[in-house]
């Protein structure tokens, strides 16, 4: 410490009576400095404001440690610009998604947990319906409006039987199964009301047909029949005769689930979600919301 003061790197603060501290020179550190932004409590809230501002539409289940809206009215206002999208990947009591929508924001929120039907949703209709005068509501003179769309996760589509094959689960009726697949495989889940094995398309004239029969060569050759020349079908059944995937040009077979599990990966402890088809941002829908 004596050698440090007699080098100048100890500092006492102005009136030479502060707690000492430690000098770092530029030439000896990483480029760049650290920021030293404080953040009082009378400007962004602090824990206690955040807990008074969820009780207001949940008393009964208030987090120990929520953010208060000012706060992250604070980060937003620094990182992004109105219309920007917002993603907060642990949703929690809704709060960032909140201060989104009164600032103008559009925002995805992500919860696991039960929080997004105790606490997201009534939180987040009270700000759509005008009833929520708490937060930062007066600040940004907050009257309500807009809305969002609301997907729980569907749950695992093939889970073992008792004898470890690969089934689909019983969670799934018809309908839900032949739009999974279809979904897995890149493509549309539209069923055509006149042809039957029009399920789904990828491209003008490339069509998708889930069966869970056993496809024989007879059943193949009396489909092909309708296929048109310009166009393509890939045929997803549990099981089908030796060399049908090879039978026609534009007719491909692919056994299910395998052309599922080629798709899915199982045992890994990531988030990493492989999205086939991400849905497009409509101007005019959010501009009718």
């Amino acid at each position: 410490m004596m050698e440090a003061i007699a080098e100048g790197r100890i500092y006492f603060g102005r009136d030479g009576k502060g707690a000492p501290q430690l000098k770092r020179y530029m030439s000896e550190v990483k480029q760049g400095s650290v920021a030293m932004t404080l953040w009082k409590r009378e400007h962004v809230g602090d824990n206690q404001d955040a807990k008074r501002e969820v009780r207001e539409f949940n008393p009964e289940s208030i987090f120990a440690t929520p953010k208060p809206e000012r706060l992250i009215e604070r980060v937003l206002t620094l990182a992004t610009n109105p219309n920007d999208l917002v993603l907060d990947s642990f949703l929690g009591s809704g709060t960032t998604a909140s201060v989104a929508q009164k600032m103008g924001r559009r925002w995805i929120g992500i919860e696991l947990g039960d929080h997004c039907y105790t606490h997201c949703i009534p939180r987040l209709n009270r700000v759509i319906d005008g009833t929520d005068a708490g937060g930062i509501t007066k600040d940004v003179s907050w009257q309500g409006g807009g809305g969002y769309k609301f997907y729980e996760l569907a749950p695992t589509l093939i889970v073992k039987d008792e004898h470890g094959n690969d089934v689909f689960s019983e969670q799934y009726n018809a309908q839900m199964l032949l739009a999974a697949v279809a979904k897995v495989n890149g493509y549309f889940y539209a069923p055509d009301p006149a042809v039957f094995w029009k399920q789904g398309y990828s491209q003008d004239n490339s069509f998708i047909y889930v069966t869970t029969q056993y496809l024989t060569a007879a059943m193949l050759d009396s489909l092909a029949k309708d296929v048109e020349a310009f166009e393509s079908l890939l045929i997803c059944a549990p099981a089908f005769d030796v060399g049908l995937n090879k039978r026609y040009d534009n007719i491909m077979v692919k056994k299910i689930p395998q052309s599922l599990l080629d798709k899915c990966e199982y045992g890994v402890d990531n988030y990493n979600l492989n999205i086939v088809e991400v849905p497009e941002f409509d101007e005019e829908d959010w501009a009718d919301d």
